[in-house]
């Protein structure tokens, strides 16, 4: 059901059983799947591709111009995935050409009221991101992250998978899979207990990398505790996640609890 006030252009690929609802504005590049509700005045521009079953709330903002000077009407893309649930006021940015020239969402993500995602993110599945939350451009947030209401993530940050961000955080620097982060600017707090048995993942495991955590971050001279970590940790997957995190290439440092 497309209610007769929304304005769509007629390149634009609607699929089947999409709702729009009123004064909403859909551009001539927009590709929308299948099942996708959309709510009261929401604008969707640019060259977005929406997949099946996402809903989108009133007011939303998506595939507008990034907020980055340099960017000189450029073609570029943004793409969702399935099953999002994006609420009231969130923005969306497609990419930058410096930046790869697309932003990526993935599936089964809800993004709180007034949430921000810029240009040149990949936002992996599962995220759940609170209110008033902006992600920087450049930003890389991996599966199943949660962030506090009020954070801001700094650009070219890097979120690990399982992470958890307290509310109220100043993100900026990378915060490793599985950790745990709070304060006014990041510090490592721990492991992200909660979310690993959330996941049901087995006891054995999580102390075996508790125990890994507690080494690789035992004191600030991170690369020597690298060196010296035990190698049966490295037989843990988990563990293995955190070392290849760490083993990337990044613009920022590394959250610690010396932080």
């Amino acid at each position: 059901m497309i209610d007769k006030t929304a304005i769509i252009d007629p390149n634009a690929k609607i699929a089947s059983n999409v709702r729009i609802g009123p004064y909403c504005i859909i551009g001539p590049n927009v590709q929308i799947g299948e099942n996708v509700t959309i709510g009261s005045h929401v604008s969707i521009v640019g060259n977005t591709k929406i997949g099946k079953n996402n809903k989108i709330y009133p007011f939303a903002s998506i595939g507008n111009d990034p907020q980055d000077l340099k960017y000189k009407g450029e073609e570029t893309k943004l793409e969702i995935g399935k099953s999002n649930i994006i609420r009231e006021y969130v923005t969306i940015n497609p990419g930058t050409i410096g930046g790869g020239g697309i932003t990526k969402i993935g599936n089964n993500c809800l993004f709180m009221i007034s949430s921000h995602v810029a240009h040149d993110c990949y936002v992996g599945n599962n995220v759940i991101i609170a209110n008033n939350v902006p992600l920087g451009g450049h930003v890389h947030i991996e599966d199943d992250v949660i962030i506090g209401g009020n954070s801001a993530v700094q650009q070219f940050t890097r979120v690990g998978k399982l992470a958890m961000i307290g509310g109220m955080c100043g993100v900026i620097t990378d915060i490793i899979p599985y950790g745990l982060v709070y304060g006014n600017r990041s510090v490592l707090k721990g492991i992200n207990l909660i979310g690993l048995r959330r996941k049901k993942i087995p006891n054995p495991e999580i102390m075996i990398l508790s125990d890994a955590y507690k080494e690789i971050f035992k004191s600030e001279n991170l690369t020597k505790n690298l060196e010296e970590l035990n190698s049966n940790f490295k037989k843990s997957h988990f563990v293995k996640d955190i070392l290849n995190f760490l083993d990337k290439e990044k613009k920022r440092p590394i959250c610690t609890p010396f932080s």
